[in-house]
């Protein structure tokens, strides 16, 4: 997902994008959208926010400019809420994939290591009288002379 929208603020000791802060009024301010939109977005699922033991909504930074997206998916790209929803669903697993794609590359990479390092002790263990020759075979046929 592109991210026009930036949001800077200097987070509390411990808490980042993903913390949940914002109270739904001050995130429909932030966004630019009336509460009950992002109170209608949550319940289809576009936009969920963090709860609070008594059941109240509080939203990240993260979740701010999700709804910044989403608004302008909506007015300017002319998506309606079933396909931006599919949207962020969809964007959701490219980020899940491409985090798994660098985990399988740095555990190939961390292999691929390992197996430098144990073809080098195979090699500092080789005598050094003894030296490496390519085995090749060939195929005599004998045939005896024929008896006058």
């Amino acid at each position: 997902m592109t991210e026009p929208f930036k949001i800077d603020i200097a987070f509390p000791p411990g808490a980042d994008e993903n913390t949940p802060m914002f109270v739904i009024s001050v995130a429909a301010q932030l966004s630019g959208m009336h509460a009950q939109t992002l109170r209608t977005y949550d319940r289809q699922g576009l936009v969920s926010p963090g709860r609070t033991s008594g059941g109240g909504r509080r939203y990240s930074t993260r979740d701010i400019v999700l709804l910044r997206e989403v608004q302008r998916l909506s007015q300017e790209e002319g998506v309606n809420l079933a396909g931006i929803k599919r949207i962020i669903e969809l964007e959701h697993q490219v980020n899940m994939l491409k985090a798994q794609v660098t985990e399988l590359m740095e555990e190939l990479s961390a292999v691929h290591a390992a197996a430098q390092q144990a073809t080098a002790a195979v090699h500092a263990s080789y005598r050094r009288d003894l030296v490496p020759v390519r085995q090749q075979t060939a195929l005599v046929v004998w045939r005896p002379k024929p008896q006058r």
